[in-house]
């Protein structure tokens, strides 16, 4: 968006006015935009940013990994999860219980926290040695394929690139509530209205 010499007087003021807005927008989540291109395989060598500001990227994203629950708990959910589909779970592999699932950040032993920093680290140095992807790749879909290799970082990826990059769905729904609220339906309670808004924007009639 820097004004070009070649530029016409026009395109240049166009330019800065779209600098100037982009500016404003993102005031005070440049943060978490960073984290999120370094979470998206096409722009993870964040060539915008200069080596230290990279590397302090790449130290939050450690950091936020980190607070990420161990593999011991995993292993409970996995089993869990594979007991359901076998049939009525037995009382000897349960190994958790209410207690456990609510103290359990608070109480886990150490030697589980340190693995899980450890992991983290090791996850990020691994994930920032592997190539950009191509442009054309969804990022959502190369995260799936390599969640096995990434565990932690593909939960971070998740909680990250199912942000929408714009307004614009939004927008297109209150335009539709604007729609299906009208003078003759004004008795509408909010409940029917949310759920008619959810009908509209989700059943596919064909």
């Amino acid at each position: 968006m820097h004004p070009a010499p070649s530029d016409p007087v026009m395109v240049k003021e166009m330019k800065s006015a779209v600098h100037q807005d982009l500016q404003k927008r993102y005031t005070g989540i440049k943060e978490q935009l960073y984290l999120a291109s370094a979470l998206d395989p096409r722009f993870k060598a964040l060539p915008f940013l200069t080596d230290d500001e990279r590397e302090e990227v790449f130290a939050q994203l450690t950091d936020n990994t980190k607070t990420l629950q161990s593999g011991p708990i995993n292993a409970e959910t996995n089993e869990a999860e594979a007991a359901e589909d076998s049939g009525p779970p037995s009382k000897k592999k349960r190994d958790s219980c209410a207690l456990a699932d609510l103290l359990r950040q608070t109480y886990t032993p150490e030697a589980d926290s340190i693995k899980t920093r450890d992991d983290a680290v090791d996850e990020v140095m691994k994930y920032k040695e592997v190539k950009p992807v191509p442009l054309s790749t969804n990022p959502l879909s190369w995260w799936k394929e390599h969640e096995v290799e990434f565990p932690l970082l593909s939960c971070q990826a998740k909680r990250y690139l199912c942000i929408p990059g714009s307004s614009v769905p939004a927008e297109r729904v209150f335009s539709t509530a604007g729609d299906i609220v009208t003078a003759q339906r004004s008795a509408l309670t909010p409940e029917h209205v949310d759920q008619l808004l959810f009908l509209n924007k989700n059943l596919h009639v064909h």
